[in-house]
């Protein structure tokens, strides 16, 4: 019986796991479910204080919340969070004329950057923005990118390489296409140029087709010859943030993670 028992929760893990792959939030919905019966006293008891009031507010439509209750205040913790408040940081203190990003997440890293200054990004989607200090361009950067040789001195690709070429975006499928990025943002910068770039690291695979993982090992090959390591900082799998490690340190070969550097063009 015990072995039964363990055997049914393995297939309705898997099973769990299965639903989240279309999209479908099992574990939102279970809590949401917890969360019914207090929205639902709740919304008795106020309900009540509205009948003895002098009913300033009328009742609108009912948009229950039924998991916030539960969460933390917020997350301080993980890849996106500490490479997008880190790199704005560093590029905050290098204070370049210019800063280009591919990419990286609209509604953090460069939301972050336009406060202190304009920021022009690339990316394969459209993107509609009246914000302040925001630029856009429709770009493939896998393709031909022209005119942007030597384009910029400060340039920052984060969490968005391992991506390129594997569909996800409606980019087009390309085996290679994180090799064609890379060449192509080498070009964009001039010589000297800073570029800040981020990805997850761990043993070499791809997770099709969400994004390709690579080691350590991997990236220092490629960036040797070609860029000098000024910094070098890693999120581990818990979301905690170390500063100034060592790309191939143990740390961060045995693990998996963020890698997130801070590279200059020679």
């Amino acid at each position: 019986m015990p072995h039964k028992t363990s055997k049914i929760r393995t297939v309705f893990r898997q099973g769990i796991a299965g639903l989240k792959l279309f999209g479908i939030d099992t574990e939102g919905l279970l809590k949401s479910m917890r969360g019914s019966p207090t929205f639902v006293r709740d919304l008795l008891y106020y309900y009540r204080q509205h009948s003895g009031s002098g009913r300033e507010f009328r009742f609108g439509k009912l948009y229950p919340c039924l998991t916030d209750r539960d969460d933390n205040a917020g997350s301080a913790q993980g890849d996106y969070f500490h490479q997008d408040l880190l790199v704005s940081q560093w590029i905050f203190e290098r204070k370049p004329d210019k800063h280009v990003d591919i990419g990286s997440r609209v509604d953090g890293f460069v939301a972050h950057v336009a406060t202190f200054m304009p920021i022009e990004v690339f990316d394969i989607r459209p993107l509609s923005t009246t914000a302040q200090n925001i630029h856009f361009r429709q770009c493939d950067i896998m393709g031909d990118i022209g005119a942007l040789t030597e384009y910029t001195s400060s340039l920052s690709c984060l969490h968005a390489l391992e991506h390129f070429g594997l569909g996800r975006y409606g980019d087009r499928v390309d085996y290679y296409g994180h090799v064609k990025g890379w060449e192509n943002i080498y070009s964009m910068l001039v010589p000297g140029g800073t570029f800040y770039f981020s990805s997850p690291v761990g043993p070499s695979c791809v997770e099709f087709n969400a994004h390709r993982v690579f080691s350590t090992r991997y990236l220092m090959n490629i960036i040797n010859g070609r860029y000098l390591v000024e910094r070098f900082a890693y999120v581990d799998s818990h979301g905690e943030l170390f500063r100034d490690v060592e790309p191939l340190s143990q740390k961060v070969l045995d693990g998996r993670g963020c890698g997130v550097f801070m590279l200059r063009k020679q």
